[in-house]
């Protein structure tokens, strides 16, 4: 049976770079409740009730649903009284008079607020004022009192239908329809059936289908039109309406696929009787024209009859209660999602997520207004040793990045001197990147600076405060291009209001004494990571399953020039390896750990200076001392041309991440770890990835892949986490040791 669910999943997936603000009108209905608990990754929820009666019903109706999920999706979510919206409430009534619509009719500006406080009211006049992007009704009102109402003031066309899509279970007979895939469009609430309106239904029902079927499942979509009349559109279409609104077919379409390229692969033919969609002589009949060709039927019936539509809707809801079924209406710019009263939570899930996929189709980028979910415009900032990294972000979508290289010339006069040194240097390049593009300090919400090396702190969000900033200057954990982010950060938003941030700084340290133990009393472990994108792909993971970083279990392996490996238990950050110090598997650039004693060999051999040593361990080891290069793309490429050693040396690498990975099943304590991640730079190679998925496969968790550094997203991600009051910012003051 093909999963459409998990097909509408990924392709929102490969198109959203924001989630539309959609409004649930019927909160207290415990089917469209469950449905929104699994909706929070593809939209953002407003509820139209208090959480806490969400809640109580949730308790009520909803027990077998984990309460982390249930936590987590009202945290993304906004839950609201409606007749507490006074402001909203008298801009909609206003609206609504000047627009002179009928619900309004006779009414004076009071009576008028009064019927916008009804939820179906509320939210189709907050999704035509441009405060929502989509509302999702039907289930409890009768068609007057939600979709008649939708389709009058969210209607972009004259002609509108809805097109019931079925996925049918694999016993079906695949003669019936191309892998059992059914949709069925329906006048829906035309006043009249003419050829140019049945014209507008066929072309909108097969490019509903188009959408929503990806092209490798059905590269073409077959649609035939039903007639089963002669005596004219009292009835229903007869054979000559159907003819004459196929002559306007081909105009109709080719105006589509001029704007959408992917609607060339629509067919429509017609006269097709209703005798022959009820049967399993379908195949025949709607074989693109041709009844001699049976390999090719039509999986779009056009039922230009809106009792029809809904007989061939409910027939096959019948015949096949295991099918995967939910409809979606053309003709309201994917602005309405229209339940059926006899609903279920499965088709509430794939009606909005199919209708979310059209509505990213046409290019939405963003919802017209931040009422229920605030903008927030933040300023990232990451300093690395020949380099300035800033982006800007509105909430979690970037609006631009920029890397300024600082070349030797640049650099030359502050050698010898503390990192310190070029905080002005580094400050002017910030501002002059914001010039470019019309901005300054002044318009961000917040500015989140990449974190220096401060004493060991715990994880999570810090003010930069005067303390931390003193500490920096001080370089009291050493000297290091990221010490300059605080400070550029705290001087950009120097008198003004706008909260300057650290996020998850390389020093950030919870490991337990038996981590910093080591067989030497004079040595002591120390914690140096990457902490940033560690923290923030176990942060993405737990959102991906709807949950929180302090209910999951993870191993985080950050794979770039060098590598960390990280045990994350339930919100702590509990053992990794020194990345800093090269320790831990081998990289592009670090030696690794060694073997004790031929260290000790080396170093007073004579053959090398400390100097040298060092530099073996940091910057000139791994796969640069083995192989000569850093890019693993070239030891692939020297690998796939026979390369013996270059084989042997991959092969190892893949074999030490993958031992330090299974080696940090002690730290979880018993417990089970839910996934293993991997990130970074590396984590491109799909070959290093297949490698270590096997070799750690024994865990039992499987692996999840986040490729890249991540660290601008990072930042942002923990500003808004701050913001949005999801959890409160620390105090660097209160932690430091």
């Amino acid at each position: 049976m093909f999963d459409i669910e998990s097909a509408l999943e990924q392709e929102i997936s490969n198109k959203a770079q924001n989630r539309p603000t959609v409004i649930f009108v019927e909160a207290m209905d415990p089917r469209v409740l469950e449905a929104v608990f699994h909706l929070s990754r593809y939209v953002r929820p407003v509820l139209l009730a208090p959480e806490k009666e969400i809640r109580f019903i949730t308790k009520t109706h909803l027990r077998h649903i984990d309460e982390n999920r249930v936590n987590f999706v009202l945290a993304e979510s906004v839950c609201l009284r409606v007749k507490d919206q006074t402001e909203l409430l008298a801009e909609f009534a206003k609206a609504a008079l000047e627009i002179g619509d009928p619900l309004v009719a006779g009414m004076d500006l009071e009576q008028a607020t009064l019927k916008m406080a009804e939820p179906a009211v509320f939210g189709v006049m907050a999704t035509r004022l441009g405060h929502a992007d989509m509302v999702v009704g039907g289930a409890t009102h009768e068609p007057r009192d939600f979709i008649r109402p939708a389709l009058r003031l969210l209607a972009n066309r004259d002609v509108l239908c809805e097109a019931g899509v079925f996925v049918l279970p694999d016993k079906t007979s695949e003669q019936m329809f191309p892998h059992n895939i059914a949709v069925f469009g329906d006048v829906a609430v035309n006043a009249s059936m003419t050829p140019e309106t049945l014209a507008e239904v066929a072309v909108g029902t097969c490019c509903i289908a188009r959408d929503v079927i990806p092209e490798h499942i059905l590269p073409r979509i077959h649609g035939a039109i039903v007639s089963y009349s002669n005596r004219g559109s009292d009835d229903g279409p007869s054979p000559e309406l159907v003819r004459e609104a196929m002559k306007l077919v081909p105009e109709r379409l080719a105006q589509r696929v001029a704007k959408q390229p992917r609607y060339g692969t629509i067919d429509i033919t017609g006269e097709i009787k209703v005798s022959v969609a009820l049967s399993s002589r379908s195949a025949a009949y709607y074989s693109n024209g041709d009844p001699d060709d049976p390999n090719d039927p039509a999986s779009v019936i056009i039922c230009p009859n809106l009792d029809m539509g809904n007989l061939m809707y409910h027939l096959h809801g019948v015949w096949y209660p295991d099918a995967k079924k939910f409809a979606v209406l053309f003709g309201v710019a994917s602005r309405v999602v229209d339940l059926a009263m006899d609903t279920n939570t499965e088709d509430i899930r794939l009606a909005v997520k199919a209708t979310t996929l059209r509505l990213l189709s046409m290019g939405w980028e963003k919802t017209p207004l931040d009422t229920f979910f605030p903008l927030h415009k933040i300023l990232a900032i990451n300093p690395g040793s020949t380099s300035t990294k800033i982006a800007v972000y509105e909430n979690d979508v970037e609006l631009f990045t920029k890397e300024i290289q600082h070349d030797a010339s640049e650099i030359a006069p502050f050698e010898g001197q503390p990192i310190t040194s070029q905080f002005r240097f580094r400050k002017d390049t910030v501002l002059a990147a914001l010039a470019e593009r019309g901005l300054e300090p002044g318009d961000m919400s917040a500015i989140a600076a990449r974190g220096g090396l401060i004493y060991p702190i715990p994880h999570g969000t810090y003010w930069i405060d005067e303390l931390m900033l003193a500490d920096l200057k001080a370089c009291v954990m050493g000297q290091h291009a990221s010490n300059l982010g605080a400070l550029i950060a705290a001087e950009l938003v120097h008198n003004s209001n706008i909260p300057a941030f650290i996020v998850d700084p390389p020093t950030v340290d919870e490991v337990l004494e038996r981590v910093r133990i080591t067989g030497v009393k004079r040595i002591r472990r120390r914690v140096i990571s990457h902490a940033l994108n560690q923290i923030a792909t176990a942060h993405r993971f737990a959102a991906d399953n709807e949950t929180f970083y302090d209910q999951i279990n993870v191993v985080v392996a950050h794979m770039g020039g060098g590598i960390s490996i990280g045990a994350h238990k339930r919100g702590h950050y509990i053992d990794v390896n020194d990345g800093l110090d090269g320790e831990g598997p081998f990289s592009p650039q670090r030696s690794g750990s060694l073997p004790v004693g031929q260290l000790i060999d080396l170093c007073f051999s004579g053959q090398l200076s400390e100097a040298e040593i060092r530099k073996l361990n940091l910057g000139r080891g791994g796969l640069i001392d083995l192989l000569g290069t850093t890019d693993l793309r070239e030891v692939e490429d020297r690998i796939s041309k026979g390369d013996q050693w270059a084989k042997d040396v991959f092969e190892a690498m893949c074999y030490q991440i993958s031992k330090a990975i299974t080696a940090l099943l002690p730290a979880f304590d018993g417990e089970p770890i839910d996934k293993v991640l991997l990130t970074g730079g590396m984590a491109r190679s799909q070959a290093l990835v297949d490698s270590i998925t096997k070799l750690v496969s024994a865990l039992g968790c499987g692996v999840a892949v986040y490729p890249g550094e991540n660290e601008m997203i990072a930042l942002v991600k923990g500003a808004l986490r701050v913001l949005n009051k999801r959890e409160q910012a620390r105090d660097y003051a209160s932690l430091r040791p």
